[in-house]
Parts: C-alpha cells; sequence; structure tokens
C-alpha cells in the first residue's frame, strides 16, 4: 500500500487528482458543521440522545455526524443510496431499463434518472423531517418560510454532496459516492472507540480493563483481515485461445484466464441491507411514531442491530435473519447485473477461445453461471460473517456504537477499490507518457 502511494505520487497527473480528492473531503468536512438556519440544534441533539434504537445512530454514522448536527449535509448521500437501491431494483421489473443498463448511452441516462429520484426523496425526506419535527421544536418559528428555507437547504447539502461524488470520479481517484460515505464513517471511528473504551477498558482494575482493549482489538483486527481475505480472494477460470493465421503470421494460442472476484458485489449489498432494515425506524420516527408494545414496536424493535443477539431477548434476533437474507440476495442481485455469463460466454466464442473441458456456447454459460452461483455464495457468506460477529460482540456486550461490521466492510473495501484503481492507472500513465509523467 505504502509503495503504491508512494509512485502514486511521483506522478504528476495522479498527484494532483488526490489532492483534488482531499480538497473535496475538506469541502465535506466544513460543510457538515455548517447549520441550516432557522434550526434549533440544541433540540435535536436532546431528541436523539433519548433514541434507545439504532436507526439514527446508523443514519448518523452514514451522514459523519451531519444528521445530529442538523448542518445542511444533514441528508447527505442517503437519498442518492436509496435512488440507487430504486432503480436498480427496477431495472429487472422493466425491460426496457435493463435493455439501457447494457448500453453506454442507456447507463448515462439512467444515471440521469438516478440523480432525478435523489432530487425527489431528498424533498420528502426533508419535508417528511420538518413536518415531523418542526412543530415539537426542531424549527425556531414554525412556519412556512422556516419550512420552505430549511428543506431548500437539505435538498441542495444532498445534491451538492452527490455532485461532489461524481467530481471525484471524473477528476479525483475515482468511486467518488464511496469515497464520500468512506469520509463520513471515518469522522465516527475515533467516537466510537473512545465510547468503547469508556465502557469497557477505563474505571475497571487493570487485568479487567486490559482483557476488554485486547479483546477490542482483536475483534476489529479479525474482521479488517476476513475482510481483506474476502476482497482479494479471486477464482481464476483458465481460457485457451485458438491458433489462427492472420496474413503470414501464426497468433493465438495463448492461455488466459477470467478473474472472478469472490466478493463480486464488494460493499453494495452491505449498505444496500443496512439502509432498507433501517427504513421502516426513520420514517416512525418521522411520523412520531415509536410502535409502542404493539406488533409495530416488536417488527421496528427487530428491524433495529442494537436488539440483535441479546440473550435477554432472542426473538428480536429474527431481524438479524432478514438482514443476512437481504445481504444474500442483494450480493446475488448486483453480481448479475454487473457479470453476465452469456456475454462473457459469446465474447470467448467471437475471440476464439474456449474453456479446457467446456464446449463453447450453452455449456460454456452453464458453466460460467455455476462457477458465479457458487462463488456468489462464498462472498455473500463471508461477508455474513463479517457483520454478524461485531453484532453478536454488541448483543451480548451491549456495546451501543455505531461503529461495526458494516463500517469495517466499507472502510476496507473503498480503501482497497480505491488503491487498487490508483496502481492500475499507474503502468497506464507510465507506458502513454514516460518523458513526462514526473512533476
Amino acid at each position: 500500500m505504502l509503495n503504491t502511494l508512494r509512485n502514486a505520487f511521483k506522478i504528476k497527473d495522479i498527484r494532483q487528482k488526490m489532492f483534488f480528492t482531499f480538497l473535496m473531503l475538506i469541502v465535506i468536512r466544513i460543510g457538515s458543521q455548517i447549520p441550516v438556519p432557522g434550526v434549533n440544534r440544541g433540540y435535536f441533539a436532546a431528541w436523539f440522545a433519548q433514541q434507545s434504537g439504532d436507526a439514527f445512530n446508523f443514519f448518523d454514522a452514514f451522514t459523519g455526524g451531519s444528521f445530529t448536527s442538523m448542518s445542511i449535509f444533514a441528508l447527505n448521500i442517503s437519498p442518492y443510496i436509496t435512488s440507487s437501491i430504486i432503480i436498480q431494483l427496477l431495472t429487472i421489473a422493466i425491460p426496457k431499463l435493463e435493455e439501457m443498463q447494457k448500453e453506454e448511452d442507456g447507463r448515462q441516462k439512467i444515471n440521469k434518472i438516478t440523480r432525478y429520484t435523489t432530487v425527489l426523496l431528498a424533498f420528502i425526506e426533508g419535508t417528511a423531517m420538518t413536518i415531523g419535527f418542526g412543530n415539537k421544536g426542531l424549527l425556531q418559528e414554525f412556519n412556512f418560510v422556516n419550512c420552505a428555507t430549511v428543506v431548500i437547504a437539505w435538498i441542495a447539502g444532498s445534491t451538492f454532496l452527490m455532485w461532489i461524488g461524481e467530481r471525484i470520479t471524473e477528476k479525483g481517484i475515482g468511486n467518488g459516492i464511496s469515497i464520500v460515505l468512506l469520509i463520513n464513517i471515518l469522522s465516527r471511528v475515533p467516537n466510537d472507540f473512545g465510547t468503547l473504551f469508556k465502557q469497557f477498558v477505563f474505571g475497571r482494575n487493570v487485568a479487567v480493563g486490559v482483557l476488554a482493549a485486547v479483546i477490542i482489538i482483536a475483534v476489529v483486527l479479525a474482521v479488517v483481515v476476513m475482510v481483506i481475505f474476502l476482497q482479494d480472494g479471486v477464482r481464476k477460470i483458465p481460457v485457451q485461445y485458438s491458433k489462427k493465421m492472420q496474413g503470414r503470421k501464426m497468433v493465438g494460442g495463448q492461455a488466459s484466464h477470467i478473474p472472478l472476484k469472490i466478493n463480486t458485489a464488494g460493499v453494495i449489498p452491505v449498505i444496500f441491507a443496512s439502509s432498507l432494515m433501517q427504513f421502516p425506524g426513520i420514517i416512525a420516527s418521522f411520523a412520531g411514531a415509536d410502535g409502542g408494545n404493539g406488533i409495530g414496536g416488536h417488527i421496528l424493535k427487530a428491524l433495529s442491530s442494537s436488539n440483535w443477539c441479546n440473550p435477554k431477548q432472542p426473538v428480536y434476533s429474527l431481524g438479524l435473519l432478514v438482514y443476512i437474507a437481504l445481504v444474500v440476495f442483494f450480493a446475488y442481485f448486483y453480481t448479475s447485473i454487473t457479470f453476465n455469463p452469456i456475454e462473457v460466454a459469446d465474447n470467448i466464442k467471437k475471440q476464439g477461445g474456449f474453456i479446457p473441458g467446456i464446449r463453447p456456447g450453452k455449456p460454456t454459460t452453464d458453466y460460467l453461471t455455476g462457477i458465479l452461483n457458487y462463488t456468489i455464495f462464498i462472498g455473500a457468506a463471508g461477508l455474513v460473517i463479517i457483520v454478524v460477529i461485531p453484532f453478536i460482540f454488541n448483543g451480548v456486550f451491549n456495546a451501543s456504537v455505531s461503529f461495526g461490521g458494516t463500517s469495517i466492510i466499507i472502510i476496507v473495501g473503498v480503501i482497497l477499490e480505491t488503491l487498487k484503481q490508483i496502481e492500475s492507472s499507474i503502468p497506464e500513465y507510465y507506458y502513454s507518457n514516460k518523458k513526462s509523467i514526473f512533476g
């Protein structure tokens, strides 16, 4: 990793992209501290501290603390994430969108639809928050002008962050939206570690404190190592190309392989599943309903990860099963969009290649589909294990922090993907312009 960064800093263009990304991250953190005019930040901080569920804790972690501070970035990129989930689900239900997904122009149109949907969702979420909390003390004066000002500010903030994410992808080091999410989560890590050490280490005798600190560090390191292995795992499918004459030369005959990542969907299944699990709790809070002790209240508690793996209330761990099912579903779903066995088999056949022992055409497609399904299952199982370990730790020991398996997967996954993207661009710059890459 250090060698990759060292080489990247030697290349002027990459260095400029990294500097641009760094400036954008500074803008994000500054914006996260700018309050919305007319909002009573003290009221919301007090209200948030009284919440027993983790729906808003999770939401606040994704916004980097912008939510609890009621800044202009309070909604952050959550509308964009929700919009992406909706549009990608519709690509399966609507054949026209599925066809558009396969073409470059079509993907650009889908991106536009996603942006418009993001603005619409930001309007809906902002309006729900303003009306739901406005007349209870969130707004200094509950009137139309103040409500409109707050909603517009939140829509502008969410749209601006979406724009920053796209600029980082275009002019920065790539993975723009993921980078925005990464910096938000990282901003909460010190606070969460401080909470863990206050709860389990400080104020205890030396032996107990040291043991607790070792366990906390060991759990985090174990999850990080598992994420790294999962992200780097690749299943190589061998491909042999036949020899053929081109002019007077014999070409082909090389052996190659198709690199199929074990975790083909990356962090997307975890983000999508977590967002959907927390959505009902957030909507219920906006509506001023917590469900009480009725069926609705028990459902909301089951959807909250703070109640999972609790020995005193095992029934709420059913929500964990729903979460696991969503992670597995989105792993298969997202991979089906990004990797099409039929297209891969056709491309291999057109290039005169074949998989040893497998006939070209439908047998190759069936073989690739079988390998893909098996690989996705292994990757999804790995994701589930990584996420469940902190849930068990939190449930048994009542460690109420926003930092968990989901956050670790996102942090490590985005960092690894970004480093690989930087590393892959170094040879490109080097071979395209050997004389002028250093500046």
